[in-house]
């Protein structure tokens, strides 16, 4: 079985070094290791097994890595306002967070279920009743399909600006995608099928809420109106938050808040503006 490696000689990280910490796992399925950036809420950093928190796994976008969300936003300050413990994965470069056509490449929804997701909730005592998933632009694609994977495991996801038809991303499918999902071709059905607009019916039944956010100037804002047109017709709960904005840091630095504010009271049972 695989270990988590460095747990506490983990490099606590930055000036709050007891609630940041680097984990690094060993990965079978990625055949590398993998970072994970964790963000404890400041005051929880002594008791946080113990409190039993909820968590939020926040993933990054195309050309990114763990760090990203770091450098562009405050997630400690989003960690101890919300109270929710932030996980930050490296989905690395271009991953699609998908498992890849070779099966000697990266296999990374294996990773996450098999790998990250236990030991993550083994490490923080964290139960699925309190466990979240979001990310922005290849991010906002992954965190919905590892959420359709398997809903039973978190309470809510949500996208932002995310790639949620990758035939909507045309260059990156031919020059990117195409290093994972294989050629990017009208024979090749990957590209539907890890397309999360397409899997909507996987909610379905479960009633939990999806959270889409996505700026009007953004070149995917056409697969988010799609995404939520889909769950409508599936009659899965949705909250849509289209506003002014394009693919950039200020809009996801902006819809981080918006998202923990929902998910913030949907844990709490809080008003949503309908009833269950």
């Amino acid at each position: 079985m695989k270990k988590l490696l460095l747990t506490l000689a983990i490099a606590m990280v930055c000036l709050t070094a007891r609630a940041q910490q680097l984990i690094v796992i060993d990965s079978q399925h990625l055949h590398c290791h993998d970072s994970i950036l964790v963000f404890i809420p400041n005051q929880n950093a002594d008791n946080y097994k113990e409190a039993s928190l909820p968590a939020l796994y926040l993933l990054h976008g195309w050309s990114g890595c763990y760090r990203n969300w770091a450098d562009k936003s405050d997630i400690q300050k989003a960690a101890d306002e919300s109270g929710f413990i932030i996980i930050c994965p490296d989905g690395f470069y271009n991953s699609w967070y998908a498992n890849d056509s070779n099966p000697s490449g990266m296999q990374y929804r294996y990773f996450f279920h098999r790998e990250l997701y236990p030991d993550m909730a083994i490490k923080y005592n964290l139960v699925p009743e309190k466990t979240f998933i979001t990310g922005l632009s290849m991010g906002g694609n992954g965190s919905m399909n590892i959420f359709f994977d398997d809903p039973s495991k978190f309470v809510a996801a949500g996208s932002m600006s995310g790639a949620l038809n990758l035939h909507n991303s045309k260059s990156l499918a031919e020059n990117w995608m195409s290093k994972v999902l294989g050629p990017y071709t009208p024979d090749n059905k990957r590209y539907d099928e890890e397309s999360s607009v397409n899997r909507i019916a996987c909610a379905k039944g479960t009633g939990k809420l999806l959270l889409v956010s996505c700026g009007y100037d953004d070149s995917l804002f056409k697969g988010s109106v799609q995404f939520v047109e889909n769950c409508r017709k599936e009659g899965v709960p949705y909250v849509a938050l289209f506003s002014p904005g394009n693919h950039s840091w200020t809009f996801w630095d902006y819809s981080l808040q918006l998202h923990l504010w929902y998910f913030k009271r949907i844990l709490n049972g809080e008003n949503l503006g309908y009833k269950k």
